[in-house]
């Protein structure tokens, strides 16, 4: 390229973030032809998009070893280093990342690139200020600019991963502490993108975009980000400073570490840098003229560059090896440490049918294109030879092509999306490599149909691992959650309750409301549940107002009392608990007290719901027990006789039943007009119980029950089955309570109260004349009453037998009561108790 010797040779060198790529692009784009090298696929795929919308997609190739796009037309390039068509004219040619010459691997190909690619009206090496030196002595007619850093890059010190600030990206030096950390961040954040050199461009693509988008915070990387990838990243967080270099594990050079925390702060915005400490490891420490390096951007300068020959001898292979392995003469050059290219070529050249075949400088030259497949795989020089073996002897024999069945047999062997990340990441290795080959036009019978299945087979694995990492990595509600938290106001993404309660953010699920109440999803990590509380706390708080209205709004049908056994009274609204009763100020007005889950409610939504529960919970009392409540308001009436107050006082304290010997007194005092008011009030005073029949019945028991218990402050008890008149005798505490319910304890059975007064009629008939038997025996059978139960009744009743007279079955005589029992004192606790005296007094 001498004949571009008087075109302008300029170095733009300077930190990151100074804008020389971007310059680059700008000045491709003013000539008619250009090419630019650069150091990753990625970065030029990057470029390549960029260039396709300002010039067209006929306009721009891209070339890197596996990817091929180069339409008919094209006068713009975009090239890995090592795919850089030199023998091609172009007006424009740049290298990128130029400094890499002093890298033991590949340095030698961007050494070779830096003193042979010339445009011929402009020519640009874009590096570090490091490799100022270097140009001075290769390239002496070349002009130096330095640029400074657009933006500043300050060192953070070390942090906790679990306090790191978001859109942060943490450096790692293997896969398996990008894994680790990625999968904590899982954990702790929500989740992280993963970016690595082996991932293919799409796969990449689909996990930066992720972050870019703010679908994740954080970003885990190899220090491939290193090489010029732009993404809105403030802080790089190194999760160690050593590296395997291929020899050797080593502390990364203060330069490298620049390159790499230099991808903090874009243009005008500051970035920082720093070390992060993982679970159970020390945190990886700088040193302060590390520290100081990095942010001045003051680096050893590059004192050598690797060499190798670029324009190597094709007469024999033992020419190719000599003048590949020959010595640079200029200062400043070093011999390349032996590549993988030349450990396998020295391999191959040991075969003795390769040997034979790698005749003539045609043949040489096609058995070192063939050493260039890259060894995606990593497998070493050894076994990646055997491969590289197999492809010389197809190029070597028949047509000069590898046969067209065994190359679609070896990539229809990697077309699977089953397995796990890293066998996905394996597969996209293999495929790169049989996509390299597709890639040579004179490999393949038919190289474009192949390329094409190599690029599908490609894009449906990378869409597989990208799948995978978010599985893996991301939680997305997670992450989605831990950004609406940090949201002031409203939240950036929509709460959604459907008609089943499923509560969503965005379209993640947190919870089910249930009522008033928000569950958590139970598929959440035990340590989400604090944060998905929180994102309820902040974002229900209209629907619970919007539920109150409905609850208010709602028809009585649509609420019951809960009255299960063992359970406090509540009140439900479509069968969730909103409310509990507790002591009133009588039996039949008990205290509402609101669920505390309503608690979020506003005042003005609380009383409308606690408005609304109190008429529903009148009504209910009004409906079932409306001769109790009857009962209570003659029992307060002014106009009413003492002596009736103080009975009807103490029948509403007991619930609608009392024993008639404990009203016996104000009982007997009772003229016949005053029982009659008594009566009308549908109060029954039988021989043993004064009691309201309509009470009895199955529903206003368990009311009247549920009151007694909301009175008691205690929990429901059992109710007897509702078709029960006659059940065994208990212990003492469950006869208490059945005598509340209506039954009365008749020896070894208790019956209740209304078939007792039953009973008793006729047993009074028969006293009068009335009937011929004292006991109705048809009756005594049909309820399965003992021969103990009907003596206890009689004796109750004032009745003792006599023996009986021939062929008579039963003899009893009225004998009167016996001695009553002192009359029991009324509960003082009860509101109507005091009215029990008014007689006495």
């Amino acid at each position: 390229m001498s004949q571009f010797a008087r075109a302008p040779l300029t170095a733009i060198l300077g930190p990151t973030n100074t804008g020389k790529t971007h310059l680059a692009v700008e000045r491709m784009a003013a000539h008619s032809s250009g090419m630019i090298g650069f150091p990753l696929r990625l970065l030029a795929r990057e470029v390549y998009d960029r260039m396709v919308k300002l010039k067209g997609a006929n306009q721009v190739a891209l070339i890197t070893g596996e990817e091929k796009i180069l339409p008919r037309d094209a006068r713009w390039f975009l090239c890995t280093a090592e795919s850089m068509p030199m023998e091609r004219d172009f007006a424009f040619v740049a290298l990128d990342e130029a400094q890499l010459g002093a890298d033991p691997e590949r340095g030698h190909v961007f050494t070779d690139r830096m003193l042979h690619a010339r445009g011929r009206e402009e020519t640009m090496i874009l590096g570090s200020e490091a490799l100022a030196p270097m140009v001075r002595a290769l390239l002496p007619k070349a002009e130096i600019i330095g640029r400074p850093r657009f933006s500043t890059l300050s060192y953070a010190g070390p942090t906790k991963l679990s306090r790191l600030p978001p859109r942060s990206a943490i450096v790692a030096f293997s896969a398996e502490q990008v894994y680790a950390v990625a999968e904590m961040l899982r954990r702790m954040r929500g989740g992280a993108a993963v970016v690595m050199g082996a991932l293919s461009p799409r796969t990449r693509n689909a996990q930066v975009a992720m972050y870019q988008a703010g679908e994740v915070d954080y970003l885990v990387a190899t220090d491939a980000i290193g090489m010029g990838l732009n993404m809105d990243v403030t802080h790089v967080a190194f999760a160690g400073l050593s590296k395997f270099d291929g020899r050797r594990r080593r502390r990364l050079t203060p330069a490298e570490m620049a390159q790499i925390a230099g991808r903090a702060g874009r243009h005008q915005r500051d970035g920082s840098f720093g070390s992060i400490t993982l679970e159970g490891e020390l945190a990886a420490e700088f040193r302060p003229e590390e520290i100081e390096a990095i942010e001045e951007h003051r680096f050893a300068p590059l004192d050598h560059l690797y060499w190798r020959e670029g324009d190597p001898d094709f007469r024999s292979t033992e020419a190719l090896i000599r003048s590949l392995e020959r010595r640079p003469t200029s200062l400043g050059l070093r011999a390349a440490p032996e590549a993988i290219d030349l450990a396998v070529l020295k391999r191959l050249a040991e075969d003795p049918e390769i040997a034979a075949r790698a005749k003539g400088e045609e043949r040489v030259r096609r058995l070192w294109a063939a050493c260039g497949l890259p060894d995606f795989r990593k497998t070493g020089p050894e076994h990646h030879a055997r491969l590289v073996g197999r492809i010389y002897l197809h190029l070597s024999e028949g047509e000069g092509r590898i046969p067209q069945g065994w190359y679609a047999s070896q990539v229809a062997a990697l077309d699977n999306v089953q397995g796990d990340i890293d066998t996905l990441a394996d597969r996209i290795a293999g495929v790169r490599t049989w996509a390299y080959i597709a890639h040579r036009a004179d490999w393949l019978a038919d190289p474009a149909t192949m390329a094409e299945r190599t690029r599908e087979v490609e894009e449906k694995l990378s869409d597989a691992l990208h799948e995978r990492l978010t599985q893996r990595f991301v939680d997305r509600r997670t992450s989605v959650l831990l950004r609406d938290i940090g949201r002031k106001g409203a939240g950036e993404f929509p709460v959604i309750v459907d008609e089943q309660g499923e509560v969503t953010v965005g379209s993640f699920p947190i919870g089910r409301m249930e009522g008033f109440s928000f569950e958590v999803d139970p598929t959440a990590k035990h340590a989400d549940r604090k944060m998905l509380l929180a994102t309820a706390e902040r974002r229900l708080g209209g629907e619970f107002e919007k539920r109150a209205s409905a609850l208010a709004a709602d028809t009585d049908d649509h609420f019951s009392l809960r009255t299960e056994p063992g359970q406090a009274v509540a009140i439900l609204w479509r069968g969730h608990e909103v409310a509990r009763l507790g002591p009133g100020k009588n039996l039949l007005s008990p205290r509402l007290l609101i669920d505390r889950r309503l608690d979020r409610l506003s005042e003005r939504g609380r009383s409308t719901v606690s408005s609304r529960l109190d008429v529903w919970l009148r009504h209910q009392v009004e409906r079932w027990l409306a001769p109790l409540r009857a009962a209570g308001a003659a029992a307060q009436d002014p106009t009413c006789p003492p002596a009736i107050r103080s009975i009807l006082a103490m029948l509403v304290d007991e619930g609608g039943i009392v024993a008639r010997e404990a009203v016996a007194k104000p009982l007997a005092a009772l003229e016949r007009d005053q029982r009659r008011l008594i009566t009308r009030l549908k109060v029954r005073i039988g021989a043993l119980d004064l009691f309201l029949p309509d009470i009895l019945k199955p529903e206003p028991r368990r009311w009247r029950t549920a009151l007694r218990t909301a009175c008691s402050g205690g929990s429901m008890p059992l109710l007897p089955p509702e078709s029960a008149v006659v059940l065994p005798t208990p212990n003492e505490a469950e006869r208490k309570l059945l005598g509340r319910l209506g039954y009365r304890a008749l020896g070894p059975q208790m019956v209740r109260v209304d078939l007792v007064e039953r009973l008793a009629k006729r047993a009074f008939e028969a006293r009068a004349g009335k009937a011929e038997t004292y006991v109705d025996q048809a009756l005594t059978v049909s309820l399965g009453l003992q021969p103990q139960t009907v003596a206890k009744l009689m004796r109750d009743l004032g009745f003792r037998p006599t023996a009986p007279k021939p062929g008579e079955q039963e003899g009893w005589v009225w004998r009167g009561h016996a001695r009553r029992r002192p009359e029991p004192q009324a509960d003082p606790s009860h509101a109507f108790a005091a009215l029990a005296g008014l007689r006495r007094g």
